[in-house]
């Protein structure tokens, strides 16, 4: 069984739909990000990063349990332990690699970037918003290039790689992008979000998600002196 430690965000989503798609039986452990649940010491202890996902599978490579943080490590991990979603041919395993660490390394930094200089920032800073606007647009170019060449972005098989990129996708208006000119991208992304697999996973949490603007408590605990402090 996993314990999955987790909030509906992006990086969540990402492994929800792993496990939906795997099939893996697994027990879900709300972690609220807005009031501060990463902080927690039970939380720490097994994601010492304090950002959600983290996991532990009681039944581990050696038949004990194992703990993982980072969500990039976690759909390597479970493609690893079903022997899914990850190809066996070693060019098609590599460039399914590439492309989860183009989205661990610019998809999610960058696009979340763009989200919070557009929606959050209390000020609204010109050059941040002009640089990670264009550098969003930048990172969708290069997916719609990529998706002229093959039906996924790793390979003609869906693997972890689209897994992790199509959450970050889903609020592309808030990073200022216009996906009717991405034409393959909103093909590719379209046919991710009518799988039942992906349905089923963004429905995880999906309740606990409060709509409207976030309160100064949240805002202050995501974004303020608290995310600082020494732990």
């Amino acid at each position: 069984m996993i314990d999955l430690y987790t909030w509906p965000t992006p990086n969540g989503h990402k492994i929800h739909i792993m496990l939906e798609e795997t099939g893996l039986p697994y027990r879900v452990h709300a972690v609220d990000i807005g009031a501060g649940d990463q902080f927690k010491p039970e939380f720490l202890a097994i994601s010492p990063n304090n950002k959600i996902p983290a996991m532990v599978d009681s039944d581990g490579p050696d038949g004990k349990p194992i703990s993982l943080f980072e969500s990039g490590a976690m759909l390597v991990y479970l493609a690893a332990k079903t022997g899914k979603f990850l190809p066996a041919d070693l060019r098609e395993k590599w460039s399914a690699l590439q492309w989860l660490m183009f989205q661990m390394g610019s998809i999610g930094p960058m696009l979340g970037q763009a989200h919070h200089f557009l929606i959050y920032a209390p000020e609204k800073i010109a050059y941040a918003i002009n640089r990670y606007g264009k550098e969003a647009n930048r990172l969708y170019g290069v997916m719609d290039k990529r998706l002229t060449e093959s039906k996924f972005i790793a390979c003609g098989a869906y693997t972890i790689a689209d897994m992790a990129i199509f959450p970050w996708l889903r609020s592309y208006q808030n990073q200022g992008v216009e996906m009717d000119q991405y034409p393959n991208v909103k093909r590719w992304f379209g046919g991710i979000d009518a799988r039942p697999a992906v349905q089923r996973a963004l429905q995880v949490l999906a309740d606990r998600r409060r709509a409207g603007p976030r309160t100064p408590q949240e805002m202050e605990v995501l974004f303020g002196a608290k995310q600082y402090e020494k732990r």
